[in-house]
């Protein structure tokens, strides 16, 4: 049995948190000159290849799979994406020029691997990603009912095989490590119907 629906406040706040754990967490990760997996990684790539402002890169690396959420997980959860992407991309863009951050690759893969899975975590409860393969990977979960964060966890590995070809190998290293942490936060507090009212621990 299902519960109550969210409401447009409950997602707005939602939102709003997740992009700030996000944000930091990327913040966090460009600092050390580190990279994760998923549509954030294949910014990442984007941004370390041309040089572009990760906030932009971010936002259109999302833009193609827009039409597999709408398809897949209807005009709601699309159009409430849409919103978390653009908040996510103008969100790196104000941490980069109001918070100077410096961190330690083994602090900066560990600590924003958590706060980008906490993120990610909070829009998956409210029925929304920040895109790209989130919505591949909750598409997935919900036809195919395979867990989305082992499904991410697969794809990411094959995003971070890229980061080869813009980082050197420690930093790739740190990357992987980053990655892991931010999938380790979706399996083990992500699972379907674990908080329904019929089983509510």
């Amino acid at each position: 049995m299902a519960g109550p629906s969210h409401s447009v406040v409950d997602d707005l706040q939602a939102g709003a948190t997740a992009v700030i754990f996000a944000s930091l967490g990327l913040a966090l990760l460009n600092s050390a000159g580190l990279m994760t997996g998923g549509t954030p990684g294949l910014g990442f790539l984007l941004s370390y290849a041309t040089g572009m402002p990760l906030g932009v890169a971010l936002f259109l690396v999302n833009l193609p799979f827009y039409v597999l959420g709408w398809k897949g997980m209807g005009a709601r959860f699309t159009l409430k994406t849409l919103a978390a992407v653009t908040g996510l991309s103008l969100g790196v863009e104000a941490v980069r020029h109001v918070l100077a951050v410096q961190a330690s690759p083994m602090y900066a893969a560990l600590a924003g691997g958590v706060l980008i899975g906490t993120g990610l975590l909070v829009m998956f409860r409210h029925q929304a990603s920040f895109g790209g393969i989130n919505i591949l990977a909750l598409y997935l979960q919900k036809r195919a009912g395979w867990p989305a964060g082992k499904v991410q966890m697969a794809i990411d590995l094959g995003i971070l095989a890229g980061a080869f070809f813009v980082l050197d190998v420690q930093r790739v290293g740190w990357s992987v490590l980053g990655s892991l942490a931010v999938n380790a936060v979706l399996v083990w507090n992500h699972r379907p119907g674990r908080y329904s009212p019929a089983n509510p621990a």
